[in-house]
């Protein structure tokens, strides 16, 4: 059994977030997607909501879909949340299933910036989605990554829908072109501030739940 996995501050969840889960579900036959909402990121900034809003906010996203599912792996524990902590739980939770961690280009490139990333690496395969206006080329200044770049090239120019390798460490990674939804969280926070709308943007439940909350107005 493959299952992905998908972490994040999720502030808030929105449908970029949810089509590119079900885009990379389909195309890899996962037999689900576990979000795993950030509970203390180590770079916490001030618009972070509290982690019970952005858990419950997942919780409403994801009613109604049987392969995806929320874990409060991160939620439960004490202090910050460190990647290469929650994968080391998972795979003693999972034992007998493959993982794959999903992420996009700018995210897979910071990581020599986390927790052990050199133990990081050797714990789970990738799966490295596209992210604008990131490029799959980008990708070889990644000190853990060895794809041509003429590969990659092929990747950005829509040549290649996806393109398999191993990391240095001998884990697969796959970069894999989804196709491209233009929402962020910065965005939705923003037009919240300013009083706009942000229907459309992410699940309706998830917009009652920020407009009855009355976060991001500050």
């Amino acid at each position: 059994m493959k299952i992905g996995i998908f972490g994040g501050t999720f502030n808030p969840v929105h449908n970029g977030h949810l089509r590119a889960a079900e885009e990379v579900r389909e195309r890899f036959g996962l037999a689900k997607i576990l979000f795993i909402p950030s509970k203390n990121p180590p770079l916490k900034n001030q618009e972070i909501v509290d982690p019970k809003h952005r858990y419950k906010m997942m919780e409403l996203a994801l009613s109604g879909n049987s392969f995806f599912e929320i874990s409060d792996i991160e939620y439960r524990r004490l202090g910050k949340s460190y990647t290469v902590n929650t994968l080391e739980s998972l795979r003693t939770i999972y034992t007998d299933t493959d993982l794959q961690f999903i992420l996009g280009i700018e995210t897979f490139l910071d990581i020599p910036n986390w927790c052990e990333p050199a133990w990081l690496v050797k714990l789970i395969d990738f799966i490295i989605i596209s992210r604008p206006p990131f490029k799959f080329v980008d990708l070889l200044s990644s000190p853990y990554l060895d794809m041509s770049k003429k590969d990659l090239e092929r990747l950005d120019k829509a040549e290649l829908e996806s393109f398999s390798t191993t990391l240095k460490t001998n884990r697969e990674v796959t970069a894999l072109r989804i196709p491209l939804i233009e929402i962020s969280g910065t965005e939705i926070r923003r037009f919240v501030r300013e009083g706009k709308s942000i229907k459309y943007l992410l699940p309706e439940s998830v917009e009652s739940y920020i407009i009855s909350n009355k976060l991001y107005k500050s």
